[in-house]
């Protein structure tokens, strides 16, 4: 616990305020994931400046966090390591590393000359492989003296109001094919659970537009509930926030709807949720089917993922809603003889 003692320590009227960089340019969920450790990191250095690398597009998603005073833009293709030479002012007074457990990360610190560095490439604690990344995260500061709850992952409720409160949001897309359920699939259940009367709307993130629009046209989803990438993440939060359910597969979203206590079914393949899952939780339900393992990053979609059925799916998700209104039910009931094509 020295680290922290001098942490705040350091804090007293009249001194400097130090700076704390850490590195995590990483996508949405992987940022979400690292929330628990970013707050022990701000409960540590409570009067420090804690600046965080990672792209500028999830700016607004991590200053929602609370735990980070400012954004160091920082991103390389294919969740690589990037260069943090447009750093600016003196050498951080404490660099971490949360980017990952190989040498490029930590060096990319280290190049920054910071007082401190603190990295798993430098053996302390171990790596395992095997291990929750929430909890991995957590307990590599804890080996350094700075305590952090695997299980502080809320972000605050939006200020900003919901798109279609009370919807059942389903997200077709993920950043790799590997981990994107099949697009009838996702419109077979979004078309039994508009018949049942629930309303569901449609979201995507950049350059899904025309998943989107397959799985839409496909359910008879209308444009007006379809967002394919066009929403801020200050919308898109709301719209996860207030939903009545989630669907997706393992992507940012689905830690989204756990940092606001949404109901969510996540559909896993090839990663299984013991690594990457929600909190095993009644309004969290994860599908997955074990098997050999498979490449997150694969061009095609993962026979784990594949084995995962549409009843399956629509029998989860009917588990975690509410009845909907008989009106409302008819009103979204389907033509006779009308079905989402295969």
């Amino acid at each position: 616990m020295n680290g922290v003692r001098r942490a705040r320590a350091g804090t007293s009227a009249g001194a400097p305020r130090r700076r704390v960089l850490v590195l995590r340019a990483l996508g949405l969920g992987d940022l979400l994931a690292g929330v628990p450790a970013l707050r022990g990191l701000r409960r540590a250095f409570p009067g420090d400046h804690v600046v965080l690398a990672l792209s500028s597009a999830l700016r607004e998603a991590a200053l929602t966090t609370g735990a980070v005073d400012e954004i160091l833009p920082a991103e390389a293709p294919g969740r690589g390591v990037p260069d943090l030479a447009h750093w600016t002012g003196p050498p951080p007074d404490l660099a971490v590393d949360l980017h990952g457990n190989g040498p490029a990360s930590r060096d990319a610190l280290a190049a920054l000359r910071p007082r401190r560095l603190l990295a798993f490439a430098d053996g302390t604690p171990e790596w395992r492989a095997d291990e929750h990344e929430r909890q991995r995260w957590c307990r590599f500061l804890a080996a350094h003296g700075i305590p952090a709850d695997p299980d502080d992952l809320r972000l605050p409720p939006p200020g900003t109001p919901s798109p279609a409160p009370g919807a059942v949001v389903v997200h077709p897309g993920a950043e790799s094919a590997a981990r994107r359920w099949p697009a009838g699939r996702y419109a077979a259940v979004a078309r039994h659970l508009a018949a049942a009367g629930h309303r569901v709307v449609l979201t995507g993130g950049p350059r899904e537009d025309a998943l989107v629009a397959e799985v839409a046209e496909r359910a008879g989803v209308p444009p007006s509930d379809r967002w394919p990438g066009g929403l801020s993440f200050a919308r898109l939060s709301a719209l996860v926030a207030h939903a009545a359910l989630l669907i997706s597969g393992d992507t940012g979203l689905s830690h989204l709807a756990v940092a606001h206590g949404t109901p969510s079914v996540t559909l896993f393949g090839p990663v299984p949720p013991r690594l990457w899952g929600p909190p095993p939780r009644h309004r969290h339900i994860a599908l997955y089917k074990p098997g050999p393992p498979g490449d997150p990053h694969g061009e095609t979609p993962d026979p784990c993922l594949l084995r995962i059925g549409t009843q399956e799916v629509v029998v989860a998700a009917g588990s975690l809603l509410p009845a909907p209104s008989p009106t409302r039910a008819a009103q979204r009931a389907p033509a006779p003889g009308t079905r989402a094509r295969p």
